[in-house]
């Protein structure tokens, strides 16, 4: 027994390969196929200068790891970990021989994020556009009609309340003294805590008065806490002062802030966020960034994926979603299908059509515009199946990222569920 055990351990530190070992027809080992990992390599490669040190990870490891967490809605320590019991997502990252050991930190995901960049994923969204063609899930003349639409992709923050922020922002400027070794006259660390008990309080028994003059108290006691380090800032050193100067100013304008006021801070860390409101019963403000979809009018296969911040007016996003989605389909749009919300805007060699529109339609054209909603159920599904509904990276170019990932992530969910469908069935007896 133990003679079998041993033999067992050595043949499997060899490596079993894999393509005699899985299926060959499974939707990821076609998949692969059809992906042109050549194209991502040149992408990936671009931003490393050849010199002394470790060599980069394969580019192919890292493109499949970030298809398949965007595909099946997984954090980076989820992908990792299910890499290493599935050996077609194995195969699918470009293993021949079955691994036993994790490929990467899940950490190292984050880092090559930032290397590649808005550019680097919007070539993972281009090849799995190509890759789409390929699987025939849609045709190359089908990226010529397109449906465009806005959503707001939710930053992941705590609700923005006005007590919540202001403790927030005493908690980092307390940490901050610390670590730059400045004495305070008073902290608040139990005082405050105690003020945002009693302010969630007196706002769940509607005794708004009673909360207010809490919120005052507490709005004071932050305000002492950032006048006594303003002025000890002469005894922070050089590398410390800039965060510190950026903290101070972060918490100034939460202080300041009115309840009407515009270009509010909602998340401390994260002062990117915007309040958005489309109208919508259920969730009347949503707190994030308004991203722009664009997906071929048949098969719903996104095209393009764009964050606009600023919160801009629907119709002055069209230019630029058209424009990302010619350069990545390699196909100009000359039919657009959008809804009232684009109102008034034109583009060059491009038809708008807006939902409700009479004038000039004939038969076909109203059929195709009435299937115009048909980029809802698709953004429903980047939401709750993908990861468009919460955005856990940091900053502008966190949003834009996403964006595009997202969309990266719905292409390839669709070629699976196309190839599944190709699949012959299994006989039954």
């Amino acid at each position: 027994m133990r003679r079998k055990r041993r033999i067992f351990q050595h043949s499997n530190t060899q490596g079993y390969p894999l393509r005699e070992h899985i299926d060959l027809h499974h939707p990821l080992v076609e998949l692969a196929d059809m992906i042109d990992w050549a194209a991502i390599d040149r992408v990936a490669t671009e931003p490393f200068q050849p010199g002394p040190g470790r060599p980069i990870l394969r580019p192919r490891l890292i493109a499949g790891l970030l298809y398949l967490q965007h595909a099946f809605n997984l954090s980076d320590e989820q992908v990792v970990a299910g890499w290493l019991e599935n050996p077609y997502w194995q195969l699918f990252t470009g293993e021949t021989h079955l691994q036993t050991e994790p490929p990467i930190d899940p950490s190292s995901l984050s880092r090559w994020r930032k290397r590649l960049g808005e550019v680097g994923m919007e070539e993972l969204l281009a090849q799995s556009i190509e890759a789409a063609k390929r699987a025939k899930v849609i045709r190359p003349s089908s990226v010529e009609r397109v449906i465009v639409d806005t959503t707001v992709m939710e930053k992941a923050i705590a609700y923005p309340t006005d007590s919540a922020l202001l403790e927030r922002s005493r908690e980092h400027l307390v940490k901050a003294a610390r670590q730059c070794s400045l004495h305070l006259r008073q902290n608040y660390n139990r005082e405050a805590p105690r003020l945002v008990q009693q302010i969630g309080r007196y706002a769940h028994a509607k005794q708004f008065r009673r909360m207010r003059a809490a919120l005052r108290t507490l709005r004071s006691r932050v305000g002492r806490v950032h006048r006594d380090i303003t002025r000890q800032l002469e005894q922070v050193s050089l590398p410390q002062r800039k965060l510190l100067d950026d903290l101070l100013a972060r918490t100034g304008r939460i202080l300041t802030q009115q309840r009407k006021d515009k270009n509010k801070l909602y998340a401390l860390h994260a002062p990117e966020v915007e309040c958005i409101a489309k109208g919508k019963a259920r969730t009347p403000y949503e707190f994030g960034v308004k991203v722009s979809i664009v997906t071929t009018l048949k098969e719903g296969l996104v095209v393009g994926a764009r964050s606009m911040p600023g919160n801009p007016y629907d119709g002055h996003t069209l230019h630029e979603a058209l424009e990302q989605a010619a350069i990545l389909s390699e196909v100009k749009p000359l039919m657009a299908f959008v809804d009232r919300g684009y109102r008034g805007v034109e583009v060059a060699g491009v038809q708008i059509w807006k939902s409700g529109q009479r004038r000039g339609v004939t038969r076909g054209l109203k059929a195709m515009i009435k299937r115009r909603s048909a980029i809802e159920p698709t953004i429903g599904h980047m939401k709750n199946d993908g990861k468009l509904g919460h955005n856990w990276l940091k900053g502008t170019l966190g949003d834009a990222m996403h964006a595009v990932l997202c969309g990266a992530g719905h292409n390839i969910r669709l070629i699976i569920n196309k190839l599944k469908s190709c699949q012959p069935m299994a006989p039954v007896y």
